[in-house]
């Protein structure tokens, strides 16, 4: 098959969840057979050159667009007074896009276009009406796939309900109920939905989606992500990797330092917790005297993850599915997360993963970890057994295949 991607970023380097997501799709495509043109919004914040992902060899097209998505007060003002349509949505909407699609769609017959999440899904009636009314006339016309990578109003739901500041927790739950508005509307035409976790699924049949709607799960490259008898991570260390300028991941690291570090550094002050990420504070990086150590960006996550123990995920928000985790398992790493950290993902307390909800239960987790009380090796050995059978990307893109030929055999909504 030929399938368009629509992707709201050009997804390389792979330094975060975004990226690795939309990437790891296009590989494990390229890899069964597929041809595979994107169209992405090359964006300030993640820019790329047009050559960026010329690797992924001679099956694989990359179109980009240049568009301003950085965030602009004035523009954020107007939206919130005259629009009904959510400023992080808003960002994404480019003229120069629509026409970028109109060439590729008159000059090329795609079996499937798939969008990769909500932030490209404004361009759905485009597709449609542009598919309905081709230069040339086709055979029926694709079907149109969303690979919802976050039900995004539950995010800024989850962020407004942590937040402290009366004004910025007014603001979230605006933007919660403006983006919600905007899934109900828009997620609900498409002919069908590759869906990341069952909660998500649940999620979207409340907003209306009449499906198909199959679980697609995240997936990791096993070969990149294998842990390695030669390197043995540091006793008494713990780490989380993330990306600190998802605003998710930095809560998550505020309340992990603010509320679990000071009572367990007091009472363990050898243990030594490790954070690496892209979009680091700047008030992180200040030198710190309580076994802190703030690594910023780091070039391999792999190699980060195998120099420490035990992995954190201090999740408080977000929604999705957090590839990190999946890469840790891989690598046999035991993981400590909040349940929200690890929702959607076939793991169960005890086995492949440790999850503890609040301060104290963290605290108490640590310590177990930190007295020899945790079995860090056979949860690690179970967690690689788990993402191995459930989460390899040649597993995952069976399922991207399945949906394909259900909507391709008369199977839509």
């Amino acid at each position: 098959m030929h399938i368009l991607q629509v992707s709201p970023r050009v997804p390389f380097p792979l330094h975060d969840g975004g990226a690795i997501g939309i990437y790891n799709i296009t590989t494990g495509l390229l890899r069964s057979g597929h041809r595979v043109t994107m169209l992405a919004i090359n964006t300030p914040k993640h820019h790329q050159p047009a050559d960026a992902l010329a690797h992924l060899g001679p099956q694989f097209r990359l179109v980009t667009v240049d568009v301003d998505t950085n965030l602009k007060p004035l523009k954020a003002l107007r939206n919130l007074l005259f629009s009904s349509e959510p400023y992080n949505v808003e960002r994404f909407i480019s003229q120069d896009v629509v026409t970028a699609l109109s060439h590729l769609l008159s000059e090329t017959k795609f079996d499937v276009v798939q969008f990769e999440g909500t932030f490209v899904a404004h361009y759905l009636s485009f597709v449609r009406w542009k598919l309905k009314h081709p230069v040339n006339e086709t055979n029926c016309p694709p079907p149109l796939v969303l690979r919802a990578h976050n039900i995004e109003y539950v995010i800024w739901e989850r962020l407004a309900s942590g937040e402290r500041n009366p004004l910025k927790r007014w603001y979230l739950n605006h933007l919660a109920g403006r983006m919600q508005r905007f899934e109900r509307e828009y997620l609900g035409r498409f002919d069908g939905i590759a869906a990341i976790t069952e909660e998500d699924i649940a999620r979207l049949g409340a907003l209306g989606c009449p499906g198909p709607m199959p679980l697609v799960p995240a997936a990791v490259e096993l070969g990149s992500f294998q842990p390695d008898p030669a390197i043995r991570p540091k006793p008494r260390s713990v780490f989380m990797i993330g990306s600190l300028n998802w605003l998710p991941n930095r809560e998550g690291l505020d309340w992990l330092l603010r509320e679990v570090w000071p009572a367990v550094h007091a009472e363990l002050p050898d243990l030594e917790l490790h954070v690496a990420g892209t979009g680091t504070p700047p008030h992180l990086l200040a030198p710190r005297t309580d076994n802190v150590f703030i690594h910023g960006f780091v070039d391999s996550a792999a190699a980060f993850m195998r120099q420490y123990d035990l992995m954190l995920v201090p999740l408080l928000s977000g929604g999705g599915m957090r590839v990190k985790i999946i890469e840790g398992m891989a690598l046999g790493k035991a993981i400590l997360s909040t349940g929200l950290g690890a929702e959607g993902i076939a793991v169960r307390d005890g086995h492949d993963v440790v999850l503890r909800d609040g301060a104290p239960a963290w605290q108490a987790a640590l310590r177990d970890y930190y007295h020899g009380r945790l079995p860090v090796g056979a949860l690690g050995a179970a967690a690689a057994r788990t993402a191995a059978d459930v989460y390899a990307n040649d597993q995952v893109t069976k399922r991207f295949e399945a949906l394909y030929a259900q909507l391709l055999t008369g199977g839509r909504s």
